[in-house]
C-alpha cells in the first residue's frame, strides 16, 4: 500500500523543522518496491513538484523544499511495468491544487472510459497519466468548477472537504454499480497550499496530529536554555502545524480518521472532522 504524508504549517520558514520531529513517527517507505516517489510545495505562490529517487533511503530532510513553503504533500507508491513513472507519479498538480490517492479503485480498467466521459473537456485532457488516482483528481476538480470555487482564495475547508468525501463515496458506487466486489480503497489528500482536505474511504488507515510550539529545534540548534533574545527562539514557540499520515512508527499522539470521515483543516489550522453522509 502507498503512503501519503501531508503537512500545513503556520510558519512557512520553519517547514524543515516540522519535518524533522516528524522523523521518529512517521514512516515515509511503506512499499518495499517504490518506484515512485513525489513531493509538491510552493513558493512564491506557485507550485512545485520534484521526484526522488526510490533507490536511496528516504529522509524527512530530503522531502523538505529548497525554499519555504506552507504546505507539502509527499507520495510514495509502486506502478505497474510499463507506466509512465513521468506522467503517473504522484502527487498530482492542477493550478493550485496538489492531490494524492492511497489505495485502488476497483475494476478501473473497466470504469476508466465511462469516468473520463463524465468530466468536461479540459479536464478530460488534462490526465496524462494511465492510473486512477489522476481521474479521481480530475473528478474532484470537476465538483470544484461546478460550485467555481477551484481557485478562491477564501474556498472554506469545510466545502472542500465536502466534495473531496462525494468523490470518493461517488467513485466506490460506480465502482459498486459495475461489478466489483470489495470496497474500494480511496484515502485521498488535497491541498491548494492554504487550506488541508483529507478523507479516509476503506479499510486502510488514514492518521492526523497537531504539532504544537516548542523549545527544542536540532535543525536551527535550539534548546530550552538559548536565550529568548534569538528570533528563532521566540518563532519556534509560536509555529503550529496539523500533518496526516498514512504509515506511523508510533500511533501516541496520532488521532486515527474512522472510516468515511473527512478532516479539514483551515489556514490558520482549526480542524473540523466532517462525518460520513
Amino acid at each position: 500500500m502507498s503512503a501519503v504524508l501531508a503537512v500545513l504549517t503556520s510558519d512557512p520558514n520553519l517547514l524543515r523543522c516540522q519535518l524533522h520531529r516528524l522523523e521518529g513517527q512517521v514512516a515515509i517507505q511503506a512499499e518495499p518496491r517504490a518506484n515512485t516517489v513525489g513531493v509538491g510545495a510552493y513558493a512564491d505562490g506557485e507550485v512545485l513538484l520534484r521526484r526522488l529517487s526510490s533507490d536511496v533511503g528516504l529522509t524527512m530532510a530530503a522531502l523538505a523544499p529548497p525554499q519555504e513553503s506552507g504546505a507539502l504533500l509527499f507520495h510514495e507508491g509502486k506502478l505497474p511495468v510499463g507506466q509512465s513513472l513521468e506522467e503517473n507519479t504522484q502527487p498530482f498538480r492542477s493550478r493550485s491544487w496538489l492531490f494524492a490517492h492511497q489505495g485502488v479503485l476497483q475494476g478501473f480498467e473497466r470504469l476508466r472510459a465511462l469516468l473520463l466521459e463524465e468530466l468536461p473537456e479540459f479536464l478530460r485532457w488534462s490526465v496524462k497519466g494511465s492510473t486512477d488516482s489522476e481521474v479521481a483528481f480530475a473528478h474532484f476538480l470537476k465538483r470544484l468548477r461546478d460550485k467555481g470555487r477551484i481557485e478562491d482564495p477564501r474556498l472554506e475547508p469545510e466545502l472542500a472537504g465536502a466534495l473531496l468525501a462525494e468523490t470518493s463515496r461517488e467513485l466506490d458506487r460506480t465502482a459498486a454499480q459495475a461489478g466489483a466486489a470489495r470496497t474500494s480503497t480511496l484515502n485521498f489528500v488535497a491541498t491548494n497550499g492554504r487550506i488541508l482536505v483529507a478523507t479516509r474511504w476503506g479499510e486502510a488507515p488514514l492518521y492526523y496530529t497537531r504539532l504544537e510550539g516548542s523549545d527544542r529545534c536540532e535543525v536551527c540548534g535550539i534548546t530550552p536554555t538559548t536565550p529568548e533574545t534569538q528570533p528563532a527562539v521566540m518563532a519556534h514557540r509560536r509555529q503550529r502545524a496539523v500533518v496526516v499520515a498514512s504509515h506511523l512508527k508510533r500511533t501516541q499522539g496520532w488521532v486515527e480518521l474512522a472510516q468515511g470521515t473527512t478532516l479539514a483543516v483551515s489556514e490558520d489550522l482549526q480542524v473540523r472532522h466532517l462525518p460520513a453522509a
